[in-house]
């Protein structure tokens, strides 16, 4: 009996698909010592692109950013603390960026608030209570909301929640409550996305374990499910409130844009992000202004990495 010599699984050179490929090149071209190298090229290439441009962008803005405190002689400790945002006077001008960064903290963490529970609620409603025809529902209208442009949540809010909050709360309807609720719907899709992600990465033996001790589902979603899922839904929670922190166009449309520090929610605010694309046209280039826009933009940037460590904490934690 003589050793075959076709290895088995193996595709042998009648095979007519191997035909195929052989008469298309593609043989030649998977195989092709250049061709692996080229593509290895690409890919090193494309990550050091990216790199290059984070790099490039943090340096720029951190140059841009000290031009204020090195060139123009600003006090770094006034300028973060102090609350009176007055560049345009003639007689001792004051940047105080002080309001601008509560206001972008307190819409971020009330969007937070507002859409944390809903998206949590939406993402347990697909996931555990029906599986089926739940998702089918629900995940078009997230993926619809995700598609819509800033500047509609923005024409929404001016023109529904601004209203309501006149004409039930007083004051004008401007107000960081305006811009936290808008922001909350923005964020409300990405977080019940990774919400329903991380409760649909629980196992089930877990689910399993709970039932068989008596416990009913309600049960096992609130002590087993969700606390499994807790770390994973922290960071679900925070990569919303850093898509909420650089929000500037639905914000700024119902915020307010005041330069005072607010006292409640009802009052008119500021954010870092509307205050620079609303000054940022009426300076020029090499004004204390222009630099102290700069400032802000370099602020807004390290708030954004905390965020960022944040996540990276959670998703270390998580894989722990």
């Amino acid at each position: 009996m003589g050793i075959n010599k076709t290895m088995a699984g193996a595709p042998s050179n009648k095979d007519p698909k191997l035909s195929l490929l052989k008469e298309k090149g593609l043989i030649k071209r998977f195989t092709d010592h250049y061709s692996e190298s080229r593509g290895r090229l690409i890919i090193y290439i494309s990550a050091s692109l990216m790199i290059i441009a984070v790099v490039a962008i943090t340096l720029f803005l951190t140059v841009q950013g000290l031009r204020s405190f090195v060139i123009d002689r600003l006090n770094v400790w006034s300028f973060v603390t102090g609350t009176e945002w007055y560049p345009d006077r003639e007689n001792n001008p004051s940047f105080g960026a002080f309001p601008f960064i509560f206001g972008s903290i307190a819409v971020t963490l009330l969007s937070a608030v507002i859409a944390a529970p809903v998206a949590v609620g939406c993402a347990i409603f697909m996931t555990e209570l029906t599986k089926k025809w739940g998702q089918r529902v629900l995940q078009p209208v997230i993926e619809i909301l995700v598609g819509i442009p800033s500047v509609v949540y923005g024409l929404i809010g001016l023109s529904v929640i601004v209203p309501f909050i006149k004409q039930y709360f007083g004051g004008s309807g401007f107000s960081l409550l305006a811009g936290s609720l808008v922001v909350g719907i923005m964020i409300l899709p990405t977080v019940a996305s990774i919400a329903a992600d991380s409760i649909r990465s629980v196992p089930d033996t877990l689910r399993e374990a709970s039932y068989a001790i008596g416990a009913t589902k309600w049960q096992t979603i609130w002590r087993v499910v969700i606390p499994a899922a807790g770390s994973s839904l922290i960071t679900a929670i925070v990569l919303g409130m850093s898509r909420a922190f650089g929000e500037a166009l639905a914000v700024q449309m119902v915020v307010g844009n005041a330069r005072g520090l607010p006292t409640s929610i009802f009052d008119p605010a500021a954010t870092l992000t509307t205050i620079i694309t609303l000054s940022m046209g009426n300076s020029t280039y090499g004004s204390v202004l222009n630099d102290a826009l700069w400032s802000l933009g370099l602020i807004l940037l390290m708030i954004s990495y905390i965020f960022i460590v944040i996540i990276r904490f959670l998703s270390k934690r998580r894989k722990a």
